[in-house]
């Protein structure tokens, strides 16, 4: 059974950091490609960050320059390091990753950013 659990988010002020963890259980994320999406309420989910099998990543222009996606082989999971946080960074955050021919989610973490 694949399980993805996010946690890391919280309340944090401008220009602050939150690192976001996606730890998997039923999949190995270090061969499969894992995103990172985020979705404020009234808005379509959005891609943030991904990295695939082979470590490639990719960021959205928006988030570009301030975060970091990673991965840890040995505890299987994925991170997502967020620096010079802005209020429209603030979003419910959900881990993705493809296995079995399937589109897996996490149940997401709240991220609040405050001004």
């Amino acid at each position: 059974q694949v399980q993805l659990v996010e946690s890391g988010g919280g309340l944090v002020q401008v220009g602050g950091s939150l690192q976001l963890s996606c730890a998997a259980s039923g999949i190995i994320l270090r061969i499969t490609n894992v995103g990172w999406y985020r979705q404020d309420p009234g808005k379509q989910r959005e891609l943030v960050a991904t990295i695939t099998g082979g470590g490639s990543t990719n960021y959205a222009g928006s988030v570009k320059g301030r975060f970091t996606i990673s991965r840890d082989h040995a505890k299987n999971t994925v991170y997502l390091q967020m620096n010079s946080l802005k209020p429209e960074d603030t979003a419910v955050y959900y881990c993705n990753a493809l296995w079995g021919g399937q589109n897996n989610w996490g149940q997401g973490t709240q991220v609040t950013v405050s001004s």
